[in-house]
């Protein structure tokens, strides 16, 4: 237990150590940092939604190098096939068939404009995100660890889009929107991007030590109140549930499944974390519970009639 304890400080220090190698890089978005970093101590998958130019790209590449990852930007688009991303068999000199592994062997994946491509290339991810394997010609091979997809997707331009199939969509831990800089922060953007400027950034954690903090977030102990909190709260998004609440019965047609519960619980119990709690409350869990559920409920027809968004749906929730 001292040892758990000691872990949680010494996380702490590290995380704080991580914002700031980031913020060399990155101005601003620091709930779209802490969001990234909860999903990557969880073992979940993150997919960053904004318009083009709110450093989507940039904040993953420098993620990492911080971390000292294996990092592969795959560009999606629509003639990408599943070979592209997985690898495939070749035939080499001794006439025998090798397989020649694709980008997707790596540490953290950029899936770049992840609705450019086809259903059929986006299922090839989905074992990968889902199984952390990849499977061809019959064979498995399992991909190494820590393996995370944060995946990229403009919310303005749909011609020419295949949109995520819900499935797909449910094994992203967090759906993370980008806003616009404010003033002052476009401004130090400006200042910093338009002169010659050579930023070091140093390795904060090794993949090792990741896949330490990931076993010891997962051993935080929860009390019964926030366990039933989480459970009621995704039960409340489900038109036909008990618990269901009267503004989800008047405008969605499909809630979260319990994907979100358990996404829930290990994002409050890293949200803890980070802030040096031994146990995440209530609070924790208000603070993960959006950009977990807005990509699990879907709007009936009133709701985008009437132009409610889901996030105001879930403050209602809340």
């Amino acid at each position: 237990m001292n040892n758990d304890v000691e872990s949680i400080n010494k996380f702490v220090l590290r995380y704080n150590d991580f914002k700031t190698e980031i913020s060399k890089v990155i101005v601003g978005q620091e709930d779209v940092i802490q969001q990234v970093l909860i999903s990557i101590f969880c073992n979940g998958h993150c997919l960053l939604v904004g318009v083009p130019g709110l450093a989507k790209t940039l904040l993953v590449e420098t993620i990492a190098n911080s971390l000292g990852l294996n990092f592969k930007r795959i560009q999606f688009t629509p003639d990408l096939m599943p070979s592209d991303i997985v690898g495939a068999e070749i035939l080499d000199e001794k006439r025998e068939f090798r397989f020649i592994k694709g980008p997707l062997f790596s540490n953290i994946i950029l899936a770049d404009e992840i609705n450019r491509t086809p259903p059929k290339t986006q299922s090839a991810l989905l074992e990968a995100m889902q199984e952390r394997s990849v499977t061809n010609a019959g064979d498995k091979y399992i991909l190494d660890k820590p393996f995370f997809v944060l995946a990229t997707q403009n919310p303005i331009e749909q011609e020419g889009t295949y949109p995520l199939p819900e499935a797909q969509l449910d094994r992203f831990m967090f759906n993370v929107l980008l806003d616009y800089p404010n003033y002052e922060e476009e401004l130090q953007i400006v200042r910093q991007t338009t002169v010659k400027q050579d930023v070091k950034l140093n390795i904060v954690m090794s993949a090792e030590e990741i896949v330490n903090y990931q076993e010891i977030i997962t051993k935080l102990p929860v009390t019964h109140n926030v366990l039933e909190y989480v459970v009621s709260l995704v039960s409340k998004t489900r038109p036909n549930s008990d618990k269901t609440a009267d503004v989800v019965k008047e405008y969605i047609e499909w809630g979260a499944g319990p994907r979100a519960s358990q996404y829930m619980l290990m994002a409050a119990k890293c949200h803890a974390a980070i802030h040096g709690k031994y146990s995440p409350d209530i609070e924790d869990v208000k603070a993960v519970a959006k950009p977990i559920l807005r990509h699990r409920i879907v709007r009936n027809y009133k709701a985008e009639a009437e132009g409610l968004s889901v996030d105001k749906i879930i403050e209602s929730i809340l």
